[in-house]
């Protein structure tokens, strides 16, 4: 029978225990690139909790539904529809547009993943004020659930449009298929740089997330979705405008995305050296990423108290 430990004793141990613990630094570190790798290695090591709040927020969208995730094909599906017959039809946009099924559901694909990203990135600070206030988490961990709960309904839209492709005879086994990459990555990287910028303004700016819904809108008619670029270029010509159109990131990576997917755009005219645009854009994107995590981290520290 062991004799218990005194109260000394166990004071003692404790102080012991404590002592051998190795230092784990919590404070700032010194450089903005310092404090930016120290918030990628905290994202990191919660890898686990980022994944269970894409679950969550995927099953949060369809809870209490009887068809479920089916709801993330009707509405693609239902949009091509629309537009298709609205747009390509009755208004005539599919004259001089061939495959123009495929045409539309490749931009409003592309674009899809990017509105998705800025949107619900904008609101998930906001949305998870409960969770902030009662756990430490890093904060960058939310927006990000937004970006990996896109990616989700992203892979489901594309799964639509490869199908349409085989359908229609036009799967895209061309050339073209190698802008399809660089196109998605401009994609997550600019939307994920503006979903984490919006989700600090939000908190001390509710009017932000409104304003971000009439943004999506304008963007995504001034992004050649259901018009072709040519017709741009015919309305403003080979001139700085055109240039200032073309090289928006959204238009690039939508552009990218038809070069990729839509075999018949072969031969449909396309901004000359498309691909280092894109790429340049990339490299833009990941340095706007990089500032507008900085200005999260200085926002982030009054999250608790403005929510």
């Amino acid at each position: 029978m062991t004799t218990p430990l005194s109260d000394s004793e166990m004071r003692e141990a404790r102080f012991a225990a404590l002592a051998s613990t190795p230092m784990v630094q919590v404070g700032p570190t010194a450089g903005a690139f310092g404090k930016t790798w120290a918030a990628i290695r905290d994202v990191f090591a919660q890898r686990e909790m980022l994944g269970l709040l894409v679950r969550r927020d995927l099953k949060a969208r369809y809870k209490d539904s009887a068809l479920g995730f089916v709801w993330s094909l009707v509405r693609p599906l239902t949009q091509l529809a629309i537009y298709y017959v609205v747009i390509g039809h009755f208004l005539q946009a599919a004259k001089g547009t061939p495959d123009f099924a495929i045409y539309v559901f490749t931009g409003l694909t592309a674009f899809a993943l990017f509105s998705e990203i800025v949107s619900s990135g904008t609101s998930s600070i906001v949305g998870n004020a409960g969770l902030i206030k009662k756990i430490y988490l890093p904060r960058e961990i939310f927006p990000l659930a937004s970006v990996g709960s896109a990616l989700f309904n992203f892979l489901i839209q594309f799964g639509i449009l490869v199908i349409a492709t085989l359908v229609f005879g036009k799967f895209p086994i061309h050339p073209g298929i190698v802008y399809l990459v660089p196109s998605f990555l401009l994609l997550v990287i600019f939307g994920t740089a503006f979903g984490i910028l919006l989700s600090a303004l939000n908190v001390y700016l509710r009017d932000i997330q409104y304003l971000v819904e009439v943004s999506m809108m304008i963007l995504m008619w001034a992004s050649p979705i259901v018009y072709p670029w040519s017709t741009v270029q015919h309305a403003l010509g080979n001139g700085v405008l055109l240039d200032i159109y073309t090289d928006n990131p959204i238009t690039l990576a939508v552009l990218g995305f038809q070069r990729a997917m839509w075999v018949a755009g072969d031969t449909v005219p396309s901004p000359d050296w498309l691909m280092p645009r894109i790429l340049i854009a990339c490299v833009i994107g990941l340095v706007m990423l990089f500032g507008f995590q900085r200005v999260f981290a200085r926002l982030q520290g009054n999250f608790a108290q403005e929510l």
